[in-house]
Parts: structure tokens; sequence; C-alpha cells
């Protein structure tokens, strides 16, 4: 029989390791560079901008700009999304809520 305290301790474990995950995925950084190091973008892995840097000649041209900023924030989110997904299926699978259940 299914018993509704196990699954009340089992969303419990999963809401922890949410927050734990979520905790460490916000340590972690990725930094990418666009238009050969012109641009310079850091994310952390929440995917908040943490840091931001813009070579002084882009400041003149802002079609160039507007385009390298562009692919920095893609690549960067890229890079983000990909580590919160394989972070997200490592703590996926350190949890088995069927282990018990026969």
């Amino acid at each position: 029989m299914f018993d509704m305290g196990d699954m009340g301790k089992m969303l419990q474990g999963f809401e922890a390791n949410a927050q734990k995950l979520k905790d460490e995925l916000a340590k972690k950084t990725f930094s990418v560079k666009s238009g050969g190091g012109m641009i310079e973008l850091t994310l952390n892995g929440n995917g908040e901008v943490i840091d931001l840097n813009i070579d002084d000649e882009l400041l003149e041209d802002k079609e160039s700009l507007q385009i390298l900023l562009i692919g920095a924030i893609n690549d960067a989110n890229n890079m983000v999304q990909q580590n919160q997904q394989q972070s997200a299926l490592g703590m996926l699978g350190d949890v088995n809520p069927f282990s018990g259940v026969k």
C-alpha cells in the first residue's frame, strides 16, 4: 500500500535537493568572449549576469556592439542551461522514488 507520509517525505527531499542545487549553481560562473575578446560576459549558474566588459572601441559602433552582445548572451545562456540540465539529472539520479515499491 502506498503511504502518503512517504510521499510527503519524498517531496520534502526534492525541495531540499532543488534548493541545494540552486545554491550550488549560484556559486558557479560561466564566461564567454565575443568579437575576439572585445566583449566578455560572465553569468552565474542560475543565469544571472554578474560581470560585463566591453572594449572601448565598440562604444562607437552600436551595430557591432549589439551583434556581439547578442552572441555572447546566447552562448552564455546555452552554457548555463546545459550545466543546469546536467546538474538536475545528476540530482535526480541520486533519488529513486521507486526503490521501496514492490
